[in-house]
């Protein structure tokens, strides 16, 4: 789940009056000319089981009458939820609407930093209208879910535990737990009321953006912690805290085969076969329905073709009436629009197959206009239509929704001392120490003396929002700092804390500089956050070499060096292990940096703190080709196994690792510039004018005198492109290090770039590539621009040898893309990259 970051402004350009977003419908893959049909489902060997809930006939009673007194636009009401970003507490009144959520970057006020106060006051808020009776409805209180999915994780100030790669790391089942119910009770001091967790996919292959969300490859650990998990939100089955005052509801995501998507994309097609997909990706959904999870999630991705939240076999067949499913099934992101002939604002398919709520967070008015008419006119039944509202009334009742009364008024409500309290700080502390894996410990480095004199270097060694990764305040986990995190420790923190404790030297260094040699240094570095499809890779090379150059410095001034990575999968990595004495998989292991610190460092008395005692989940890759490695696999060959790390006891050489990644060129390739509106790393996107230079590093940015404006759009799915808005003189540019591309500007090699011009006119543009200072060549684009003004979405191919003809050093270019202009200007772009084989092309967009 995501929100939307766009301007009113936009909206009223691109999609006209209505307020609406039109989209033609669009067909699943199976349906394209040629393609094969999908698989016909077999529910008969999927897992049998009855409901774990017994029928109440009380309660049944309560949802018949209930049902019998609403109106059909209530019903239509309960089944949408919509994003607190583009609904207000009137219009769920007024619309009846049965749920809202915040998504990854909405928040109240739209400040995703805003005090939890605000959050409380705006449940409030909320409830109040969706129970106001004033006008004769029925007063159902909406729900509020959120995406809690390594703790209270939109909330400035609570606990953030590592994210669950690291959790899988640790094989723990009675942690997850525990997690589970410190997250909830922090959830209940804003008055929430549901959180989309647990994830429960099985990865398949690494590059997919969302790996850090799943616990393991193998679907042992991820079936054994599902119910565990379940269980630490919701309360036991049978208990009197099921689904009790202190306790919330949970979602069982993304139903379902999300982690076994072809090439590793996000939103993409699973083709394994039926068995497959029942035996590792579904591993983890009997055991949480028998646990009692109230809500399932379904998955943007296809099976063989065909969209699960149109998947009626799937959906119904299986979850419903094989696994005895009976709760009610939520889509994602406007998941619904992804449905053969179906739009965001349209999707009777989706609904009559099996999906009881539709996720529809800004496409809420027109879904709630085109479902009433669909059920008036009888493409949805009314008998469907009350099946999906009974379902969704009997987890409000069970939930113990109708009594809870004001959120402010209920259990914890308001408790601001329990976001970051020591108990569950003092979890997530050791969550994370039993998270961290030891690949390499040569000459026993590790543990390391606390009265030794320690450098820390390394951009992750201080950086709390770093070590923390996505969904982490914001949807990408990006703009936060140290400040953000009141209750955080970061890695160097909880480093300097003991090492001056026990009367060593703990300095920080982030470009590894010193004064005094240290006896030894700790590198910390690695992926910087994302989230979902924005995560994607092309192969698992660590992008960027900061790490690397810091580790082999030290290494060249023969001090001992001790490697952490920060990474939400597994990574080749092989120069860095070589470089480093030490090496520690530390993966995204949020707000307490100081269980680092209980692991690296020995105890005052000199003894071991606490041992090694995570295991590899996933399989370490031998090359950065080797995306899909995975215990049971014909041809297993990782580095690290599967359940690899050592112990302090152990005494192993790895030697020297090859350092071959078996790519064409190491990270930092040159192919791709700017994907789904954001810089590849190691690009990165600037903005600047004559009052100095942003980089965009979130979903708005504005550059110093407001000339230039860069914002966060929806295209093909959540802001996967991004708009510049041009009010004056300025520039847009992709840098980063220089790269040599005189080989491909002479072979045919093209600029593509994907793009659309909007609004009401078109100021002098020039679009060129940078090689350093005062060396750059370019074309003016102005009129070509101007000819597409509104005219839709563009794809654009300028060969590399205009740009050297007109100036650039092709030798060492180092702003790939630059756009100048004197504004007005509205260029919204989705990708620039480099394709092969365009002889045709030109210098003209």
């Amino acid at each position: 789940m995501r929100t939307l970051l766009y301007f009113v402004g936009l909206v009223v350009l691109v999609l006209g009056c209505s307020g609406e977003r039109s989209e033609s419908p669009r067909l699943d893959s199976h349906q394209a000319a040629g393609a094969a049909p999908a698989p016909r489902i077999n529910p008969a060997i999927w897992p049998q089981q009855s409901p774990p809930l017994p029928q109440d006939p009380a309660l049944e009673q309560q949802i018949a009458a209930l049902l019998a007194r609403m109106t059909l636009e209530e019903k239509v009401g309960q089944v949408i939820q919509a994003d607190i970003a583009s609904v207000t507490p009137a219009e769920v009144r007024e619309y009846h609407l049965g749920s809202i959520l915040n998504g990854g970057n909405s928040a109240p006020g739209g400040d995703n930093r805003a005090p939890a106060s605000a959050w409380l006051a705006l449940a409030d808020e909320f409830w109040q209208a969706s129970t106001d009776t004033g006008d004769g409805g029925a007063g159902i209180p909406t729900l509020w879910g959120t995406d809690a999915v390594h703790g209270h994780n939109n909330i400035v100030g609570a606990t953030i535990f590592p994210h669950n790669i690291g959790l899988g790391a640790a094989n723990d089942p009675d942690l997850m737990y525990a997690i589970g119910r410190a997250t909830v009770t922090e959830m209940l001091v804003t008055g929430l009321d549901w959180t989309f967790a647990p994830t429960i996919a099985v990865v398949r292959d690494d590059r997919w953006g969302r790996t850090y969300e799943s616990y393991s490859e193998d679907p042992a650990i991820v079936k054994a912690y599902a119910g565990r998990l379940v269980e630490g939100i919701q309360g036991a089955i049978g208990s009197d805290d099921f689904l009790g005052d202190t306790q919330l509801i949970a979602t069982a995501k993304h139903f379902i085969g999300d982690g076994g998507t072809v090439d590793g994309r996000d939103q993409g097609d699973n083709r394994s076969s039926e068995a497959a997909l029942r035996d590792v990706q579904g591993a983890g959904y009997p055991v949480a329905i028998r646990h009692g999870v109230q809500v399932v999630m379904a998955s943007f991705n296809s099976w063989h073709g065909r969209k699960l939240h149109g998947h009626k076999a799937l959906l119904t067949d299986v979850l419903v009436q094989q696994m005895g499913f009976d709760g009610f099934v939520v889509g994602d992101w406007n998941g619904h629009g992804q449905v053969a002939g179906c739009s965001n604002v349209s999707c009777a398919a989706a609904f009559n197959n099996g999906i009881d709520m539709f996720m529809a967070p800004d496409s809420w008015r027109g879904l709630f206009a085109n479902t009433l008419a669909q059920v008036r006119e009888g493409t949805i039944s009314e008998q469907r239509l009350d099946q999906a509202v009974s379902r969704i009334l009997r987890v409000k009742f069970r939930a113990g929704l109708f009594d809870a009364g004001l959120p402010s008024k209920r259990q914890y409500a308001g408790r601001y001392e329990l976001l970051g309290a020591p108990a569950h700080r003092q979890l997530a502390r050791r969550a994370v120490r039993q998270s961290l894996v030891l690949l390499k410990n040569e000459g026993q480095l590790l543990p390391v003396s606390p009265t030794a004199r320690i450098l820390v270097a390394g951009d992750g060694a201080d950086n709390i929002g770093k070590q923390s990764g996505g969904w982490t305040l914001s949807w990408q986990g990006t703009g936060n700092s140290n400040a953000h995190f009141p209750n955080g420790t970061s890695i160097y923190a909880g480093i300097r804390r003991q090492v001056s404790a026990a009367g060593g030297t703990a300095v920080l260094s982030e470009e590894g500089d010193y004064s005094i040699k240290p006896d030894v240094a700790v590198v910390v570095f690695g992926e910087d956050p994302y989230a979902e499809y924005q995560g994607d890779r092309a192969h698992l090379d660590l992008p960027g070499q900061t790490g690397l150059a810091l580790l082999q410095k030290f290494k060249a001034a023969g001090i001992p060096t001790v490697a952490v990575l920060l990474s939400g999968r597994a990574l080749w990595v092989n120069p860095e292990i070589n470089a480093a004495d030490a090496f520690v998989a530390a993966w995204l292991p949020g707000t307490e940096g100081g269980g680092v610190a209980d692991v690296l460092l020995r105890g005052p008395d000199g003894g071991i703190q606490h041992d090694f005692t995570g295991k590899l989940s996933f399989s370490w890759p031998r090359s950065a080709s080797q995306t899909a490695v995975n215990i049971g696999d014909a041809d297993y060959n990782p580095l690290f196994a599967y359940g690899g790390g050592l112990t302090y006891s152990d005494r192993v050489s790895l030697g020297t690792l090859s350092e071959d990644p078996q790519l064409a060129v190491r990270a930092g390739l040159a192919d791709s510039f700017l994907s789904t509106g954001d810089p590849v790393a190691p690009w990165r996107l600037v903005i600047r004018d004559t009052g100095g230079t942003v980089q965009v590093t979130t979903g708005k940015a504005l550059s110093p005198t407001g000339a230039l404006a860069a914002t966060a759009v929806d295209h093909k799915t959540q802001e996967d492109t991004s708009l510049f808005v041009w009010r004056g003189r300025a520039q847009l540019s992709i840098e980063g290090e220089p790269i040599d591309l005189s080989g491909q500007a002479a072979d045919g090699v093209a600029l593509e770039i994907g793009y659309q011009v909007i609004g009401a006119g078109v100021s002098q543009t020039r679009l060129s590539l940078g090689c350093g200072p005062d060396c750059a060549g370019g074309v003016n684009i102005t009129e070509q621009l101007a000819g597409k003004l509104n005219r839709g979405w563009q794809l654009a191919h300028l060969k590399l040898s205009c740009f050297a003809r007109a100036g650039t050093d092709m030798a060492s270019v180092n702003v790939p893309l630059e756009v100048q202009a004197a504004g007005p200007l509205s260029l919204q772009l989705s990708h620039v990259k480099l394709v092969p084989g365009q002889a045709d092309a030109g210098c003209t967009l």
